[in-house]
């Protein structure tokens, strides 16, 4: 690992806090992106099945075996058997013995499957298939169900979280439960780089918006996965580990919070 700052997992790991994310980034184009976020410093790429990118992620990494790794189990792989085989398959795209972290991408209550395929990954990573296992989306209902059924607790929950969308109580609940936050879309999908908030303390510290909110994520003790393809626009969001912000500049970025703010999906309604 690089110089990225890191944050400790409850299993004991050390997870930089700053990675390159892969979401709308086809399969064959993911392998040029991904060695120009190494290239530039990053030391965690984020992909999961769904992204259909896995193939060319894992050929980016290729020989990078210090770089982590997550990826994640979609919703139709839920359950216990399809769970352990859908970790292969992903692991075959990948071209790895393992991954760093494996996360469950949604909770899907209706589906009625989220304990069990906890259970699945608490036995991946009996298994050696991944060395630390998590969830995403994950509300608090869903957070206490998979740790009062096997007594193992998430080492991380990747939800939505951004300056228009906040997350304050669930993050609360993870302090509480020792589970570490990260953050996808940190930047709103760049509707949070156009406030005239953020834009002021870009001129003031003459850095890119893009980096400040992802320094403002950094400096609430979050972790975060920024997209991005250009690598002017990967190179900006790495700005993020080169400066800080002030108090004052902070206190103006949580004045953003909006409780409607989300942009993706309820997570109590996926299937």
């Amino acid at each position: 690992m690089t110089g990225t700052p890191t944050l400790k997992l409850n299993d004991g790991r050390a997870l930089p806090q700053l990675g390159f994310g892969t979401w709308q980034i086809d399969d064959d184009k993911a392998a040029d992106p991904v060695r120009t976020a190494l290239d530039i410093g990053y030391d965690l790429v984020d992909t999961a099945a769904i992204y259909r990118n896995e193939r060319g992620v894992g050929g980016g990494l290729s020989g990078r075996e210090d770089v982590w790794l997550t990826t994640k189990i979609w919703n139709d792989s839920q359950g216990y058997d399809n769970t352990l085989q859908a970790m292969d398959k992903s692991l075959a795209r990948l071209g790895r013995d393992s991954v760093d972290l494996v996360l469950i991408h949604w909770p899907c209550p209706a589906k009625g499957l989220t304990v069990e395929t906890w259970e699945a990954l608490v036995e991946v990573r009996k298994a050696g298939k991944a060395k630390s296992i998590g969830v995403s989306n994950f509300r608090e209902e869903d957070l206490r169900a998979v740790i009062d059924a096997t007594g193992v607790t998430p080492a991380l929950n990747q939800i939505e979280l951004h300056p228009g969308f906040q997350q304050r109580s669930l993050r609360a609940v993870h302090r509480d439960l020792g589970i570490v936050t990260q953050s996808w879309s940190p930047l709103g999908q760049g509707d949070a780089m156009d406030d005239p908030a953020v834009e002021a303390i870009a001129e003031e510290t003459g850095r890119p918006a893009a980096a400040v909110i992802l320094r403002w994520h950094l400096q609430h003790g979050l972790a975060t996965i920024p997209k991005a393809s250009s690598r002017d626009h990967i190179a900006a969001n790495f700005e993020a580990l080169d400066f800080e912000l002030s108090d004052d500049q902070m206190g103006r970025i949580d004045a953003l919070d909006d409780s409607d703010g989300r942009i993706g999906p309820e997570p109590s309604e996926t299937n």
